[in-house]
């Protein structure tokens, strides 16, 4: 590991997208509420995915100088998206929700942490 993220710039690009994503998912608006109705995500625990994706973002962010928390940040919102894409296969949502939203994040999420963190 290096002793700074290199590059930096998908680190805070995949942290801003967090933060956007965190806060449309804070009050959710209606795509994200009915894809997590989709799954059958208990509303009761809606509030873990802004929390999540926060703090997944300042994780990033504090990785870009601690490359040991970024790495972290990064596994953390991997496992993150195959959870999303396991509860869409399950619920056999083979549309738009899974191919793109789920797998593209997914797909991002792994380029980051490998090329930033673990390369």
């Amino acid at each position: 590991m290096t002793p700074v993220a290199d590059p930096v710039w998908p680190v805070v690009v995949l942290a801003v997208i967090q933060v956007v994503d965190g806060l449309l998912c804070r009050e959710p608006i209606r795509p994200i509420a009915q894809c997590s109705d989709d799954v059958a995500f208990p509303r009761r625990l809606w509030w873990l995915a802004p929390t999540a994706k926060f703090a997944a973002a300042a994780g990033l962010v504090a990785g870009i100088w601690v490359p040991y928390v970024g790495a972290a940040a990064g596994a953390g919102l991997v496992l993150y998206f195959l959870r999303a894409v396991g509860a869409h296969v399950r619920v056999r949502d083979f549309g738009r929700n899974l191919f793109l939203n789920a797998t593209g994040m997914l797909a991002i999420c792994v380029a980051v942490t490998t090329v930033a963190f673990l390369v």
